[in-house]
C-alpha cells in the first residue's frame, strides 16, 4: 500500500506523514515514511532551485519511493508537487506526465487542507496567497485528470483521525460508532427518552 499525502507549503504535510506511519504501525500495519527531497536540497544548496533543477527532484522523490512487500509506504509529497511548482512558479508544464502515471500507481491520494496556520520557514516558503495558489493548481490538476483523492482537515488529532478513516475504514468505523453512542447518551440528559440510556434507567429506578 501506497499512501501519497500532497498539499501546499505550511499545510501539515510532513506531521501528518509522520503521525500516520506511527498509527499504521500501532495498528498493526508495518510502515515506513519517504520524506521530502525537496527540503533535503534545499537544506543542501541553502537555496530554492532553478527552473532546470525541477525534473532531477521529480526523479529522485519518484525514486526513493520503494514499497516493500507486505508495508505501507506513506510518501511526505510527490513528484506531482514538484511539478506543481514548476508550473505555478516557472510556468513549465513538461514534468506533469511523468508524475501523474507515477501518482496512479498510489493506493490512497489524501490532499492536506487549508485549515492550519502558515508559518514561515524561510527561503522555503512563499506567501499565504503562494500557498492558496499551489493548492487551487493542485485541485484543478488532480480534477483533470480524474485522479481520486481525499481532502484532509482538521487539527491536532483530527487530521490524524481523518486520514484513518480513508486509510483504515474498518478500523475507524468501530471508533466512529462508539463515539456517536456515548454522545447519543450524554446528549439531553435532562429530557432523555431513550430506554436503553443508563441516565433513563435510573431515573426510572429513583422514581419508584
Amino acid at each position: 500500500m501506497k499512501i501519497a499525502i500532497l498539499g501546499a507549503e505550511s499545510t501539515g504535510k510532513s506531521t501528518l506523514a509522520h503521525d500516520l506511519t506511527l498509527a499504521l504501525q500501532a495498528a498493526g500495519t508495518p510502515a515506513v515514511t519517504v520524506s521530502e527531497y525537496l527540503r533535503e536540497w534545499c537544506d543542501l544548496h541553502q537555496r530554492t532551485p532553478r527552473p532546470d533543477e525541477q525534473a532531477g527532484i521529480a526523479m529522485e522523490q519518484t525514486r526513493r519511493v520503494v514499497a516493500p512487500h507486505g508495508m505501507a509506504v506513506i510518501c511526505d509529497t510527490t513528484a506531482l508537487m514538484t511539478a506543481i511548482y514548476s508550473d505555478v512558479l516557472f510556468q513549465d508544464v513538461s514534468l506533469y506526465t511523468e508524475a501523474l502515471a507515477d501518482l496512479r500507481t498510489y493506493s490512497h491520494v489524501l490532499v492536506t487542507g487549508l485549515d492550519l496556520p502558515w508559518v514561515e520557514d524561510g527561503y522555503q516558503r512563499d506567501s499565504p496567497a503562494g500557498q492558496q495558489r499551489v493548492h487551487q493548481r493542485l485541485q484543478t490538476v488532480l480534477q483533470e485528470h480524474d485522479i481520486a483523492c481525499s481532502m484532509v482537515w482538521g487539527k491536532g488529532s483530527l487530521r490524524l483521525k481523518a486520514a484513518l478513516r480513508i486509510v483504515l475504514p474498518d478500523q475507524m468505523e468501530d471508533d466512529r460508532q462508539a463515539a456517536e453512542q456515548y454522545a447519543r447518551w450524554l446528549g439531553q440528559c435532562e429530557k432523555c427518552s431513550d430506554a436503553t440510556c443508563e441516565h433513563s434507567l435510573f431515573r426510572s429506578l429513583l422514581a419508584r
